[in-house]
């Protein structure tokens, strides 16, 4: 009996149960697909990243004894969709079954599901063995209660999987430190440079371009630099605790225009392709931690961990939970178009060029580059969620549907209504400014409303309260906005308006 095991290019896990032992009449299939190369432009980083992993784990799989068939993206024998490659190979190879491991993208699920009950042949799906939670955990802990709260499903994680706990209660007998978490950076600490890998990746960009893939963003193809094989992602877990997370909850809000990555670990990555799990970087983290009292303080680890045991296992519940209705959602009803600086960086708003240029150049910005910075001023021009959903899924390397959809339609747009969080997270230039250095050398006043050089971000703050303030008209969490909005005069207001309106109208000059 021979079985046929597909392999998803997010599916990286050594340490699945699949490969406790070789078997010769078990063959496992990977391939390079235009169906997933096209569904979006991505940037070339991402593209690259995620073949050169793929092609170093069959490799490995091929060295310890497993039967491996790997289409490149150049090969002609490759069907480049799922299901002719799929039925090919069980033709080819006269399989009497075929196995998989459960998707975490809604499209590749249904399309599996519907490629097996047409198959003629039994067919089984596994668990990705890659997460804390199952995919319908958080939808049935939260199962009649009206608001999700990622707190609470948080300590429900800390408690259920004994991390940084004292028999039931947290460790120091805080759940959460993020008030220490907001710290702005400025030059106090040295930040070490990061760890790089300085691999060459010429050939595969070569492959890629000759094969008439669009992508975006550039790369350094003499010196690839993101983790693609377990050994390099180890690395890099060791690196982050020793050299990056003495400072890492201090100053992981911060923006900084003299370092790209501060003090964030650039794991994402390594474990969103499943090549190092969840687990292993949390039992990393916390098992030095307690090596190194001394040098660590409690609020650098918690916020590390509520990241990925709260956040990243919260954002994937939430995607399981709501599609696939999400991904269609504006509950604002924005739509404006995406500006061309999205695609260049060429703009004259310090915060904005700074965070779209290291996204095009790097494929990676952090969590408040993202949310404060960038979606910030995509729901302030209220631009249309699809519009920014598909380029931050194109733009980062980490970028995986589960995890993008909920981050950005939800926490960054609001265009899921509330579901994820409970307010938009939008702001004046002042936010920016006090968690950053970019104002300092802006071409706008980060003080000013209206004026000829007032920076963007105030007037469309303001005219975004004012446009959709009776949809927030009962959100107890935005009366103090709203509050202050009723208290700026008529005649100020218009001003404001006027200038929001000049910029949303010729948006790619600003």
């Amino acid at each position: 009996m021979k079985t046929l095991r597909l392999i998803l290019g997010d599916q990286l896990n050594s340490e699945h149960s699949w490969y406790e032992e070789v078997d010769e009449n078990i063959i496992y299939l990977m391939a390079e697909m235009r169906q997933e190369t096209d569904y979006v432009k991505h940037h070339i980083q991402k593209v690259v990243a995620f073949f050169f992993a793929m092609r170093t784990f069959a490799d490995e799989l091929t060295e310890k004894g497993y039967q491996v068939i790997y289409f490149k993206i150049s090969d002609n024998e490759n069907p480049q969709e799922l299901e002719e490659l799929i039925l090919q190979t069980i033709a080819k190879y006269k399989i009497d079954s075929f196995e998989y491991q459960l998707p975490d993208e809604y499209r590749l699920d249904e399309k599996l599901k519907a490629i097996c009950s047409n198959l003629g042949i039994p067919s089984k799906s596994y668990d990705s063995e890659h997460f804390y939670t199952s995919r319908y955990e958080l939808k049935d802990f939260f199962e009649g209660k009206k608001q999700l709260l990622m707190e609470s499903f948080y300590r429900m994680m800390r408690k259920k999987h004994n991390v940084l706990m004292f028999g039931s209660q947290p460790l120091d007998g805080k759940w959460n430190f993020d008030q220490s978490n907001r710290n702005k950076y400025k030059n106090e600490v040295p930040i070490p440079f990061p760890l790089e890998f300085h691999k060459d990746v010429k050939e595969l960009v070569s492959e890629i371009e000759n094969h008439g893939i669009e992508t975006m963003g550039s790369i350094d193809a003499s010196n690839f630099n993101w983790p693609t094989s377990r050994s390099e992602s180890l690395q890099l877990i060791a690196y982050f605790c020793e050299n990056l997370l003495p400072y890492f909850g201090t100053y992981q809000d911060s923006l900084f225009t003299g370092h790209k990555f501060l003090f964030h670990s650039r794991l994402s990555f390594a474990m969103n392709s499943k090549i190092i799990s969840p687990k292993e970087v949390i039992d990393c983290v916390i098992n030095y931690y307690f090596e190194n009292q001394d040098e660590i303080e409690l609020a650098q680890v918690e916020g590390f961990v509520r990241q990925i045991i709260g956040w990243r296992e919260y954002v994937r519940g939430i995607y399981w939970k709501e599609m696939p209705n999400y991904s269609k959602m504006n509950a604002l009803e924005n739509y404006n178009k995406l500006p061309e600086f999205y695609w260049t960086g060429k703009t004259k708003m310090k915060c904005m060029q700074h965070s779209i240029s290291q996204s095009l150049t790097e494929a990676y910005a952090h969590h408040i580059q993202r949310l404060m910075v960038i979606g910030n001023f995509s729901l302030l021009a209220q631009l249309h969620p699809d519009a920014v959903d598909q380029w931050y899924l194109g733009v980062y390397i980490d970028a995986i549907e589960w995890v993008e959809l909920p981050n950005t339609r939800g926490m960054s747009q609001y265009a899921d209504g509330g579901i994820v969080a409970t307010k938009p997270y939008v702001s004046s230039g002042s936010y920016i400014n006090k968690m950053s250095d970019y104002c300092g050398n802006c071409h706008y006043n980060v003080k000013d409303k209206f004026g000829e050089k007032a920076c963007p971000f105030n007037s469309l703050y303001w005219n975004f309260l004012d446009e959709k303030k009776q949809h927030f008209a009962k959100n107890q969490r935005m009366s103090m906005m709203l509050a202050l909005l009723n208290k700026i005069k008529p005649e100020e207001i218009v001003k404001i308006k006027e200038k929001a309106q000049n910029i949303l109208e010729n948006i790619n000059s600003y």
